[in-house]
C-alpha cells in the first residue's frame, strides 16, 4: 500500500498543474477569427479563458454553459467545451471531463490543419490525464503517444513537452524508472513553462525516495518547493507537502509526517482539490492502521470511500477495500473483512475488464474500416476500368476515319510518285557519290585534329596536375599547423586565466596568514613582555614596600589597550559593517569577472542569514573559498552553483559544479579537503560530497544552530577574556 500511494501522487501533479495555464496562449492562437461575427465570438472565448486564468472558475463555468446555449460556431463551442473539460478534470469528475473532452474534439472542424492538431493535442492530453486518474495506465500511455506525434508535427514545444511529462509519468507507475527519469529530465530542458520545471522535479525526487535515496529525494523536492512558493502555485505546495511527508514515514518519522499530511488536506480542502484531498487523507489513515488504532484508521477510510466513489476514482477504491480488509481481520470481523475482499478483486476485475474491451472496440472498429476501404478501392478500380473502355472506343473511332482520308490522300499520290520517282533516284545517285567524297575528307581531318589536341592536353595536364598535388600538400599542412598553434594559443590562455584566479585566491589567503602571524607576534612581544614584567614587580611588592604598585598600574592600562585593539582587528570590518550575503555576492562576483566561471548564488531566507553569528559567517566565508580553490584547480568547471539555506535554524550549504567528478571511493583527500573538513567539524557540521565522473560534483554541508559553542567562537573572543582578567588583576591591586 505504500508503494501504491508513493505511485499515485507521483500522477496527482501532471494532471492537476498541466491543464489549462500552460497551454492557453496556444489556445488562443488556435481560433483566430476574421470576420466581424468570428471577431465576437472569439472575444467571448478570450474573456471565458481570461475569468478562468483569474481563479474566477465557478463563474467562467457558468459563462461556458451560456456558450453552448447560445453559440451555433464549431470553433467558438469547441472553445467553450474544452474549457468545461479543464474545469471537470481540476475538480477530479472524471466522466463529465471526458465527456467535455469528446464533445470538443467532435465540433473541432477548423480548416487549417495546424489549428485542428492543435486542438487535438489540448484534447488527448486531457484524455489521457483523465484514464491516469482512472489508473487506465494503457489507454493514458496511448494518448500522451498520440499527442507526442501531433505536436511534433506542427512544431508545438509546449504540448510536445505536456505530453512528454506525462508519458513519464506512465512509465514511472508501470514501475519503468529509467525511462521515466530520463524523460522528466528532458523536460528539465524546457524554460519557458515553471510548472513543467517543478513538476519534473516533483517527480524526479519521488522516483529517488522509491528507490530509497531520500536525501537526493529532498534535494529536488525543496528545489520544487523554492519555485512554487515563487509562482504561490498552492496545487504543487500540496503535491510537495505530501511527497516531503512519504519520505519522513519510509524514514519512521511519523509524527512529522502527519504533520505534513494535515498541512496538505488544509491546502487542498481550501482549493478544492479533491483527489490531492483524499490521498492525503488516506495516507494518514495508513499511519494510524499501521499505528493499530483500528477505530481511526477505519473512520478515515470509511469517508475516503464514499469521496472515491463519487468521483469514480478505482485504484483509491481498490486501496480503500484491501485496509478496511486488513482493519477487519484484525479486528476479528471476517464477515466484512469477506465482503471488503470481495468489493477489491471486483475492482481490479473492472479495471482489467475496462482495458481489454476498449483494446477489443478498438480492433474491431479497425478491421470494419480496412473491409470498407478495401471495397471503395475495389469499385475505384472499375469505375476507372469503364472510363478507360469508353476512352478507347471513342479513340478507336477517330482512328478509323483518321485512316480513311489518309488512304484518299495516298490513292492520289501515288501516280505522281511514280511520275517523279524515275527523276529523282538518278539526281539522289550523283548526290550520294559527292558526299562520300565529302564525307572521307572530313573524317581523316578529324582525326588528326583529335590526335593533336589529345597529345597537347597531356603535355599541359601533367605540369598542373603536380602543382595542384603540391599545393593540395602545403595547403592540408598549413591547416594542421594552425589546427595546432591555435589549441596551444588556447591551453596556454587558458593556463594563463586559471593561475590569475589562483593568484587572486592564494593573495587573498596569504594575507589573512600574515595578520594571523602579525597577531601572533604583538601577543608574544608586546602583551606577553607586559605581563611578564607585571609578573616580576609583583613577585617584588612586598620587599618593596608597594612603591612600584603605580608602575604596575601603568603597565596594566597600557597593556589593557593592546589587548582592546587587538581584539578589534580580530573581527573583520567587512562583515561587522556590511551583511553578509552581499559580501559573499560581492566576492563571488569578483571571482566570476575575473574568469569564465558562472557562478550562481542562492540563499533563503536572506535576512535570517544575514543575521547569523559572525562566527558562523566567518567560517563559512571560508569554506567557500577552500571549495572555489578546489574546482578551479581540479574540476575544469565552466558552471558553479552555490544555495545557501536556513532551515529550523539549521544552516545548508549546497556547492553544485559541472566539471569533470572524481571517484569518491579512489580519491585521496588533499590539505583543502582535510582543512574543509576541520572548519566543518569546529562547527559540529557535516559534509556530504557526491561526485562521479564526468557528472560533476555536488558537496552538501549541514550545520546546526548551536555551532556558536564550538572552539572558533572562543578563539576570536580570546582577547576579550584577556582584557577581563587584567581589569580583576587591576581591580585586586
Amino acid at each position: 500500500m505504500v508503494l501504491y500511494f508513493k505511485r499515485l501522487h507521483l500522477l496527482l501533479f501532471l494532471i492537476l498543474s498541466f491543464g489549462l495555464q500552460a497551454q492557453i496562449e496556444n489556445k488562443k492562437k488556435s481560433f483566430v477569427y476574421k470576420n466581424p461575427t468570428e471577431v465576437k465570438e472569439g472575444k467571448k472565448i478570450a474573456d471565458l479563458y481570461a475569468l478562468y486564468n483569474k481563479g474566477d472558475e465557478k463563474k467562467a463555468y457558468l459563462k461556458a454553459h451560456s456558450i453552448l446555449k447560445t453559440s451555433h460556431n464549431n470553433r467558438t463551442t469547441a472553445c467553450a467545451d474544452l474549457l468545461l473539460a479543464y474545469y471537470f478534470n481540476k475538480k477530479a469528475v472524471i466522466d463529465s471531463s471526458i465527456y467535455y473532452t469528446n464533445q470538443a474534439l467532435k465540433f473541432n472542424t477548423v480548416v487549417n490543419d495546424s489549428l485542428k492538431n492543435r486542438l487535438y493535442s489540448l484534447g488527448y492530453n486531457l484524455l489521457a490525464m483523465n484514464y491516469k486518474k482512472r489508473g487506465l495506465l494503457g489507454e493514458s500511455k496511448k494518448w500522451h503517444l498520440k499527442g507526442i506525434e501531433v505536436s511534433q508535427k506542427y512544431n508545438e514545444k509546449n504540448l510536445f513537452y505536456t505530453h512528454t511529462h506525462g508519458l513519464a509519468l506512465v512509465y514511472s507507475q508501470l514501475g519503468d524508472n529509467k525511462n521515466a527519469l530520463k524523460l522528466f529530465k528532458q523536460c528539465l530542458e524546457y524554460k519557458e513553462d515553471p510548472e513543467i520545471i517543478y513538476g519534473s522535479y516533483i517527480n524526479i525526487g519521488d522516483i529517488y525516495a522509491a528507490q530509497k535515496e531520500f536525501d537526493l529525494s529532498n534535494q529536488y523536492l525543496n528545489k520544487a518547493n523554492i519555485l512554487c512558493q515563487q509562482q504561490n502555485n498552492n496545487n504543487c505546495k500540496a503535491i510537495v507537502a505530501i511527497s516531503l511527508a512519504s519520505n519522513l514515514e519510509e524514514q519512521n518519522k511519523k509524527a512529522e509526517a502527519l504533520k505534513l499530511y494535515n498541512e496538505a488536506i488544509k491546502i487542498a480542502d481550501a482549493n478544492e482539490y479533491n483527489q490531492i484531498a483524499l490521498i492525503a487523507r488516506l495516507n494518514t489513515g495508513k499511519i494510524y492502521l499501521e499505528s493499530k488504532k483500528y477505530d481511526t484508521a477505519k473512520l478515515i477510510y470509511s469517508s475516503g470511500l464514499e469521496n472515491a466513489l463519487k468521483l469514480g476514482l478505482l485504484n483509491e477504491q481498490t486501496v480503500i477495500y484491501n485496509a478496511l480488509k486488513e482493519i477487519a481481520i484484525a479486528q476479528d470481523d471476517y464477515k466484512n473483512a469477506y465482503h471488503f475482499s470481495n468489493k477489491y478483486y471486483k475492482i481490479k476485475d473492472s479495471i482489467t475488464h475496462l482495458q481489454n474491451q476498449k483494446e477489443i472496440n478498438e480492433l474491431d472498429v479497425k478491421y470494419k474500416t480496412s473491409q470498407k476501404e478495401k471495397e471503395i478501392e475495389a469499385l475505384q478500380f472499375e469505375n476507372a476500368t469503364k472510363k478507360l473502355t469508353l476512352e478507347n472506343q471513342f479513340e478507336a473511332i477517330k482512328n478509323m476515319r483518321l485512316q480513311e482520308e489518309i488512304t484518299n490522300k495516298e490513292n492520289e499520290n501515288t501516280i505522281l510518285f511514280f511520275q517523279n520517282s524515275s527523276e529523282k533516284k538518278l539526281n539522289e545517285i550523283s548526290l550520294l557519290k559527292k558526299d562520300q567524297q565529302l564525307k572521307a575528307l572530313e573524317i581523316n581531318q578529324q582525326k588528326k585534329t583529335r590526335l593533336f589536341t589529345i597529345i597537347a592536353f597531356l603535355i599541359l595536364l601533367i605540369p598542373i596536375t603536380g602543382l595542384l598535388f603540391q599545393y593540395y600538400k602545403r595547403l592540408k599542412a598549413q591547416r594542421l599547423l594552425n589546427s595546432k598553434q591555435a589549441e596551444i594559443s588556447s591551453q596556454k590562455i587558458n593556463g594563463i586565466l586559471k593561475d590569475q584566479e589562483l593568484k587572486l585566491i592564494k593573495a587573498s589567503i596569504s594575507g589573512q596568514d600574515k595578520e594571523r602571524e602579525r597577531i601572533s607576534q604583538e601577543l608574544h612581544d608586546s602583551i606577553g613582555g607586559n605581563l611578564a614584567a607585571i609578573k616580576l614587580q609583583l613577585n617584588h611588592l612586598a620587599s618593596s614596600n608597594f612603591s612600584n604598585i603605580e608602575n604596575i598600574n601603568l603597565q596594566l592600562d597600557d597593556t589593557y589597550q593592546q589587548v582592546r585593539s587587538l581584539s578589534h582587528t580580530l573581527m573583520p570590518k567587512k562583515f561587522s559593517q556590511n551583511k553578509f550575503c552581499e559580501v559573499l555576492e560581492s566576492y563571488l562576483n569578483n571571482i566570476s569577472a575575473a574568469s569564465d566561471l558562472k557562478i550562481s548564488f542562492l540563499t533563503y531566507p536572506k535576512k535570517g542569514i544575514n543575521e547569523m553569528s559572525e562566527v558562523i559567517q566567518i567560517e563559512v566565508f571560508k569554506i567557500i573559498q577552500e571549495l572555489l580553490t578546489n574546482t578551479i584547480k581540479h574540476a575544469k568547471a565552466t558552471q558553479i552553483e552555490i544555495q545557501l539555506n536556513l532551515i529550523d535554524n539549521d544552516l545548508n550549504v549546497l556547492f553544485e559544479d559541472n566539471g569533470i567528478g572524481f571517484n569518491t571511493g579512489n580519491y585521496k583527500q588533499g590539505i583543502g579537503f582535510i582543512n574543509l573538513e576541520t572548519r566543518i567539524k569546529k562547527l559540529n557540521g557535516s559534509l556530504l560530497i557526491d561526485s562521479k565522473l564526468k557528472r560533476g560534483t555536488i558537496i552538501n554541508i549541514e550545520i546546526p544552530s548551536f555551532a556558536e559553542t564550538t572552539k572558533s567562537k572562543k578563539n576570536i573572543l580570546k582577547g576579550i577574556d584577556l582584557k577581563d582578567q587584567l581589569d580583576e588583576l587591576k581591580s585586586k591591586l
